[in-house]
């Protein structure tokens, strides 16, 4: 799958934690509150592999943030704009 390829050779990450998991994979952005870890030096527009606390790459997106912003954002701030996930196919079944 294209995804490991990305996750593999990715410069910039972000974890979430498990309780916001399932509302990146319904297709919703990153907020604050929702981020476990996030690597050092992401400024707004770098693409970004979005990934479980287990290290289960889940998709990707665009940074809205840098690392350094995110630190003092509010928890329901943008982090990450979310541009595709795992269940994409599993949404998106019935058109195919």
């Amino acid at each position: 799958m294209s995804l490991n390829i990305l996750a593999a050779n990715a410069k910039h990450k972000v974890w979430l934690k498990p309780t916001s998991e399932m509302s990146f994979l319904y297709g919703n952005h990153v907020l604050k509150g929702g981020l476990g870890r996030i690597t050092d030096s992401i400024v707004p527009g770098d693409g970004v592999v979005v990934f479980s606390m287990s290290d289960v790459p889940l998709g990707f997106g665009i940074a809205a943030k840098s690392t350094q912003d995110c630190r003092k954002l509010d928890p329901n701030g943008i982090v990450v704009l979310h541009q595709a996930d795992i269940g994409e196919y599993l949404r998106g079944e019935d058109d195919l």
